[in-house]
Parts: structure tokens; C-alpha cells; sequence
């Protein structure tokens, strides 16, 4: 069944629900990374995360680098040590890159990012593959950054329930501009990629299930999952009663492989928030359907500054040791990293090529 068909809404509850033995779990797994051998393959692509800047106009409940904390010290860093990291990226073989700050709409910012994305594909020829994860912009700016060499964006939902997703957020923050945010992006040739946080306060597994049917509907081509995990200095910690990071991280490996069973041909990060649960985290998560590693390559007087969770990984390493550690961790379960390669999504092409043929054809008429 879950090799061959699509599941329902109730097929889907059960796999994902409270009653599941271990074998159980593994079982999903094991159908899930069948899913991703003959979909996208053993390999895992690198993202070479450059976080650059940690100044927010937002002031969303659950983040450590919302606005109004006032125990984070605001970060930018220039230019040139942007672009020297991408360029190290380049030199070790990473096939793409991940911009992301704090979000901003100002026109200093917007220009600044413009800029720095069209020095990038002039040093590297657009070889370098450049993934934005800035935030709600209007459909202006996603269009000049999509002009000036970015070609994927990730946009994270957290949740796709209107509710929920009001808890999460003060008043001013809507949830159908974010909707909206991802549909301009999708309109203007973006690759496509959202996600969710798993295991917050008042989420049910009915709203994780509804995530993958919204990942579907939305027609996602990259998808960025993680369990929830606390930040002390944030309004949601206050409320976070019984929280449980085993379950959020189980939970976790169950939507990976539930996604990959469900949406086959797009990308699933195994994200750095797995490996703060787990010490195998990012491994497993892999394991269970995922093709995407970000490994962090911020300079590393940067990090601790930016840290959306409390016991982020990797902060105190160098960007050479990360490459070190996630090749000995991707060996240890017999897959391999896809050098000097961009990893597009299949679901991608499939997407647009079908979105080609929908459209209506012209015709000539008669001389």
C-alpha cells in the first residue's frame, strides 16, 4: 500500500499516530527511502547555509531572533565576507548555496541582497546554485532578487492551520499574506520550498497531516521540516508545558518519511534541528527520506548570535570542520554527496513542464 497508492487523510492519521511500535516506525522508514532510491536517489546534495544577518523586523512567538529580544546581539555582516563564503562553497564543491537573515523590507536591505546575489553569479559564472530564505517580501522584490541570479526559495509555513498559526504569531503577522508570499514566488519560476516546525504548543497530529496535504495542494518542490525546539528568551517557551523532545523528534522522522511517501520527487532537508535532539539526527532523518543537508558555513564569530533555538549545533565549529564532520556521517550509512551539483528537485521540472502543457496554444491563422 504505501509504495503503490496514494494514502487518505485516515491512512495517513494512523502511520503517524501515537500507537506505533518501533518496527512500525522502521517500517515506514524502510518504504520511505525505497520512495527515495527510485525517485531521487542515494545521494545527498549540499546547501551551504550562510546565515548573514540576525536584524528582524519580525516578532514571531517562538523565535530567538524576534525583534523585541532584547538579549540578542544584532549581526551584519558585509558584502565581501558574504561573498567569500559563498566562493568557498564553490571551491569545495557545493553544488548551491542558502542566503538567509532576519527578515527585512526596507530598500537598503532589498538592494544590498540584489547586490550581493549578482556578485556571486558573476564570481562563480551561475554555477553556483543560490536559494534565498529571507522572508515575506511583495512580488516586486521576489522578482528583481529571481533577475539578479536566485532560482530557489524557502518560505516556511510552520503550519498550514490559520489558527495555529495565529498562536504562533502577534496580531500583525497574517497568514494569508504568507500564503500569498508563496504563491508570487511559485508565479514567477522560483523553485518552491516551505515547511513546518513539529511538536508546538496546541499542534495535533490532525494539523501535521494537513501539512503534507497543504505541501501537496501547493504543489512544493523542497520541504524543510524540524521538531520544535525551545528558545528560553521567546513568549512560546512560557507556554510550552510538557514538552517532549523525543516525541518531537519521532514525530519529526514520521513526516519525513510520510512526505516522501506522499510527494516522491521533491527535496526534504534533514535539518540541523534533528541533530540537536538526536546525536544521529540528521542521519536518520536521511535514513527515513530525506536528500538535503545545509551544512552552516557563517563565519564562526557569527553564530552564537544567530540561534532561532536553544543548543543549536555546530556553533562552535569552522566551516572546513563541518564539511569533515557530515562527509563521515553521510559514509557511515552508505550514501553519498553529490559534489558540484545544483540537486534540483525532479518535481520541479515535472511541475513546470505540466504547467507548459496546460497552457493555452497559439495558432496561426490562414494567410
Amino acid at each position: 500500500m504505501l509504495l503503490n497508492e496514494h494514502l487518505t487523510r485516515n491512512e495517513l492519521l494512523g502511520l503517524l499516530g501515537s500507537g506505533r511500535s518501533s518496527e512500525d516506525s522502521q517500517n515506514l522508514y524502510d518504504a520511505a527511502y525505497h520512495i527515495k532510491l527510485q525517485h531521487v536517489g542515494a545521494k545527498v546534495y549540499f546547501r551551504g547555509l550562510i546565515k548573514f544577518s540576525n536584524i528582524c523586523e519580525k516578532n514571531c512567538l517562538y523565535c530567538g531572533i524576534r525583534k523585541d529580544n532584547p538579549g540578542q546581539q544584532r549581526y551584519m555582516m558585509n558584502k565581501k565576507e558574504i561573498l567569500d563564503a559563498a566562493l568557498w562553497a564553490y571551491d569545495k564543491g557545493y553544488g548551491s548555496i542558502v542566503l538567509q537573515s532576519g527578515e527585512r523590507t526596507d530598500p537598503e536591505y532589498i538592494g544590498f541582497v540584489a547586490g550581493v546575489i549578482e556578485s556571486i553569479s558573476k564570481h562563480t559564472a551561475g554555477r553556483l546554485g543560490i536559494t534565498l530564505s529571507l522572508g515575506e517580501q511583495d512580488r516586486r522584490t521576489y522578482e528583481r532578487w529571481r533577475e539578479a541570479g536566485a532560482h530557489r526559495y524557502l518560505l516556511r509555513i510552520e503550519t498550514s492551520n490559520p489558527e495555529l498559526y495565529a498562536k504562533l504569531h502577534p496580531a500583525d503577522h497574517s497568514f494569508t499574506r504568507r500564503v500569498a508570499c508563496l504563491q508570487n514566488l511559485k508565479d514567477l519560476g522560483y523553485q518552491l520550498g516551505t515547511g513546518i516546525m513539529i511538536g508546538l504548543p496546541f499542534q495535533t497530529l490532525e494539523h501535521l497531516i494537513d501539512d503534507i496535504l497543504f505541501f501537496e495542494r501547493m504543489d512544493i518542490d523542497m520541504i524543510g521540516m524540524g521538531p520544535y525546539v525551545i528558545h528560553e528568551e521567546t513568549p512560546l517557551a512560557g507556554v510550552a508545558a510538557g514538552f517532549d523532545k523525543e516525541r518531537n523528534f519521532e514525530l519529526t522522522l514520521g513526516m519525513i518519511a510520510l512526505c516522501r511517501i506522499m510527494l516522491r520527487d521533491v527535496n526534504i532537508a534533514a535539518t540541523t534541528a534533528l541533530q540537536a535532539v538526536h546525536p544521529q539526527g540528521r542521519e536518520m532523518g536521511l535514513r527515513a527520506g530525506a536528500n538535503i543537508i545545509m551544512p552552516i558555513i557563517t563565519p564562526k564569530k557569527y553564530r552564537e548570535h544567530y540561534q532561532l533555538y536553544n543548543d543549536k549545533p555546530c556553533v562552535n565549529e569552522q566551516a572546513d570542520q563541518c564539511k569533515g564532520c557530515l562527509e563521515e556521517r553521510i559514509r557511515s550509512i552508505k550514501e553519498k554527496i553529490a559534489y558540484n551539483a545544483w540537486g534540483d528537485p525532479p518535481h520541479y521540472f515535472r511541475r513546470t513542464k505540466a504547467a507548459a502543457q496546460s497552457q493555452p496554444q497559439k495558432t496561426t491563422g490562414a494567410a
